[in-house]
């Protein structure tokens, strides 16, 4: 009997093009063969930044609605049930192991690849435990993303900027049509960016969704910090307005959250007559989410921060949330890369956030090595940089030498976080 540990490494080897193939024929087919098709709602939710975010709201606010939610998300940070979540809590071992037989067992001959695997074991398990909706995080771009084999109820896409350019496109327009892919036909559509790519606009207007777009679909406005106001005021005739005010600033920290949150209440407004929510379950998710290593502050002092952001839409808002910071004496940030994401990018947009960089290659094969690393900084510029052997050691040090005013930001990419998190596991 093959455990979970098992199976990961196998995944991680088996298929025989890498670990990354788009694609839908082969996990279509083997959906089919699985006969997946979920009879409750799906939401499928793409975007550069802010799709496990808009996951995190919708999970929470629904679980304390009393529905029973299946959630898909990924990269996992620590475990790999982080990626399969029944109510917000990682399923087990045991669940995630018969799943896959039911997968290994359907495929036959044809090869899939182990996000393809995850995506097709998670629907598995969510139809066998009755879930009453399934919310289905798009690994990578969305048109040829294994999540896209199943027809979401209705769809988001966060936002639009370049990352993974190898598999979506160099510009802006090519990523937009890529992730306007998860629209359906006669679906609602919701965009979280204002003007969306004409891509992405003109995809919808040809299959016939129904494009739903921030700043003029739903708006949302800022009460000081305290609470905020949720408009929906859909353009076509048959949509219904509502205003949602004085509602709690979400548990997740960060200038864009409230963006972010509004899409998820928008989906709420379009799948409202199957799935009706209260006031009072709103309001509690709200303030309950989680979704750790998003612009995350650690209780205490100094003030830790850990974000995942790897590319340079992340980091903009990842500065324009460190200037809204209480002032910091010292700024340390925990930095690595990997090899195949836009260092440059990101270094030029936050570089003027610390005065002090500790960094540390990733013990995984596209990461940068810190050779390279250093090379990066001092092109752009930045001095007063230590190097360490790893991440947790650079964590360490920066942690050792703080004062209680200082603050430490732990970013550049899911595994920088994920080494820290191991970390502050021991503790």
């Amino acid at each position: 009997m093959k455990t979970l540990q098992d199976w990961l490494s196998h995944l991680e080897t088996a298929h025989s093009s890498g670990l990354i193939d788009m694609g839908l024929e082969r996990v279509g087919e083997v959906k089919k063969r699985m006969n997946l098709v979920p009879q409750c709602p799906v939401v499928v939710v793409a975007g550069t930044n802010g799709k496990g975010s808009v996951c995190a709201y919708l999970s929470h606010i629904y679980k304390e609605a009393g529905f029973k939610v299946g959630t898909l998300t990924s990269p996992h940070l620590l475990r790999y049930n982080e990626r399969i979540a029944i109510n917000t809590q990682q399923v087990s071992d045991e669940l995630i192991v018969s799943s896959f037989e039911r997968v290994e067992a359907a495929r036959g001959e044809i090869s899939l690849t182990y996000f393809e695997f995850n995506a097709l074991a998670a629907v598995d398990i969510f139809m066998r435990e009755n879930v009453d909706v399934m919310i289905l995080e798009v690994g990578l771009g969305g048109r040829l993303d294994a999540v896209n084999v199943f027809d979401g109820d209705c769809s988001v896409v966060t936002s639009v900027d370049l990352d993974h350019q190898a598999f979506l496109g160099d510009t802006v327009e090519q990523v937009g049509f890529e992730k306007a892919g998860v629209f359906r036909s006669g679906k609602p559509a919701v965009c979280g960016q204002n003007p969306a790519p004409e891509s992405l606009v003109k995809h919808a207007e040809e299959i016939g969704a129904k494009l739903l777009m921030v700043q003029r679909d739903f708006d949302f406005t800022s009460m000081e910090s305290v609470q905020w106001n949720y408009r929906f005021h859909p353009q076509s005739s048959d949509g219904q307005s509502r205003n949602r005010n004085s509602l709690p600033f979400p548990a997740l920290r960060g200038a864009y959250q409230l963006s972010n949150a509004a899409c998820a209440l928008t989906v709420l407004e379009c799948l409202n007559e199957q799935l009706p929510v209260d006031i009072g379950a709103i309001k509690r998710g709200l303030l309950l989410v989680e979704n750790p290593g998003r612009f995350q502050v650690l209780p205490g002092r100094p003030l830790v921060v850990l974000d995942v952001g790897h590319n340079p839409h992340a980091a903009r808002a990842l500065r324009r949330s460190l200037i809204n910071l209480a002032f910091a004496q010292k700024r340390t940030a925990v930095f690595s890369m990997l090899s195949d994401k836009d260092i440059d990018g990101v270094l030029e947009i936050v570089k003027d956030q610390f005065d002090e960089w500790n960094i540390a290659p990733l013990n995984v094969p596209r990461g940068m090595t810190v050779e390279a690393l250093q090379a990066k900084l001092a092109e752009h510029g930045i001095d007063n940089v230590n190097v360490f052997e790893t991440v947790a050691a650079a964590y360490r040090t920066a942690l050792a030498k703080a004062t209680e005013n200082d603050r430490i930001v732990v970013f550049g990419s899911f595994h920088t976080v994920a080494d820290v998190m191991a970390v502050l596991k021991e503790h």
